[in-house]
């Protein structure tokens, strides 16, 4: 099935005001308190999207970095993977937004970006 659409997860230390300025542009936000996901691991966290096809949006690129590896050295599937440097709400936002509006679902389908 074809996804245009990318639906983001916010990991636990991502600002909430994020997803609020990206639901004001109409996309399709979860954060990680909404989710009942609080204190959760890091593959707990990756399996949870997993489970739910969405992209993960997080600060924390070790351990991250070492679960996409993880992923595609046995062959398992994310949709997607964004590492953010800390940035206020809404620059954070706006460098989003040109992944959003410029990239498919599918397009990114076991990517791993740095913004």
């Amino acid at each position: 099935m074809s996804r245009l659409f990318i639906e983001l997860y916010l990991d636990e230390d991502i600002d909430v005001l994020v997803a609020d300025l990206l639901r004001a542009r109409g996309f399709s936000v979860t954060t990680t308190q909404e989710a009942g996901q609080l204190g959760q691991n890091d593959p707990a966290q990756l399996a949870w999207c997993v489970s739910r096809q969405k992209a993960l949006l997080t600060h924390n690129r070790a351990h991250f970095e070492n679960l996409a590896r993880d992923y595609f050295q046995t062959d398992r599937t994310h949709f997607g993977i964004i590492i953010a440097v800390r940035r206020l709400p809404h620059e954070l936002t706006r460098r989003l937004l040109v992944i959003l509006n410029d990239t498919t679902a599918d397009e990114l389908v076991n990517q791993f970006i740095y913004i």
